[in-house]
């Protein structure tokens, strides 16, 4: 079974860095919503924020990383639970995003939405959930504000359960990559690093069905260009799959199809690349 739980369990993260402590929604609200939607999403949709681990020097033994913009003095793990109203996919995306920007330190988001018929947990019990995905993003410090960080590139997130319950064939493999003794170590932003790419991997592995990590930093890179090309071409073939559906007249729709030929030739090619 693939819950909280099992997530959790398996980055195997040692007793001395975990926290286990709820942490107020309107913290995050105040740190990290921008517009009034985004502090009504905070505080409407998560049904419970809570603080799962730290991993600095003093609980892993892993050094810190300082190197120009970049700081990664500590790594957080944190496990939000949003409620079954607010379980639309532009929604929990934008959750994620507001998460990750509220908190100055890189952060591993285990995000899970709550069943309709689910009940607030106590400390034991994770809550029940129909979804569950994690994400991840780097940090830098802000150019124009002093002592301000700021997120740095795109996110990066895996889906292991649905919104229907359905585990993704790909969870499985990704829960035993993420293990904190299996990723790089030599500092805690290679290891983050590390499950970024085990993110990418397994997003790959949803299109190819195989897992495969990458070598280095440039295998990471190309990887990464190659499933963002695919995704591309995914949503340019729906889009012209679905004007071919409505068109009536015949050129048209032979034109629509030939490009969408040439979709499918290019997407075969990204995916070899995968």
């Amino acid at each position: 079974m693939t819950d909280v739980a099992a997530l959790i369990n398996a980055l195997h993260l040692p007793p001395s860095c975990r926290v286990d402590q709820r942490v107020p929604k309107k913290m995050l609200a105040e740190h990290g919503a921008p517009t009034t939607a985004d502090r009504r999403l905070l505080t409407d949709g998560i049904e419970e924020l809570k603080w799962i681990a730290t991993l600095k020097p003093g609980t892993v033994a892993i050094p810190e990383h300082r190197e120009g913009a970049r700081e990664y003095l500590e790594v957080v793990v944190l496990a939000v639970h949003a409620r079954a109203t607010h379980g639309k996919a532009s929604q929990q995306l934008r959750l994620a995003e507001l998460v990750h920007r509220a908190v100055p330190y890189p952060v591993v988001l285990i995000q899970s939405l709550a069943a309709c018929n689910a009940t607030p947990s106590d400390d034991r019990v994770p809550p029940a959930a129909v979804s569950l995905a994690i994400s991840l993003i780097h940090k830098r410090a802000a150019q124009n504000e002093a002592g301000k960080v700021v997120v740095d590139g795109e996110l990066v997130t895996s889906e292991l359960v649905d919104a229907t319950g359905t585990a993704a064939p790909q969870a499985s493999t990704l829960l035993e990559a993420l293990a904190l003794d299996r990723q790089p170590y030599q500092d805690l932003m290679t290891l983050y690093q590390g499950w970024m790419d085990c993110l990418t991997a397994a997003e790959a592995a949803r299109i190819t069905g195989n897992f495969r990590l990458p070598s280095g930093p440039s295998a990471t890179a190309a990887q990464r260009e190659a499933l963002r090309l695919c995704r591309r071409l995914e949503q340019e073939a729906a889009r012209l799959r679905n004007q071919a559906a409505k068109e009536r007249q015949i050129a048209k729709q032979v034109d629509l199809n030939l490009a969408i030929q040439c979709l499918q030739a290019e997407l075969k090619a990204a995916r070899a690349q995968l």
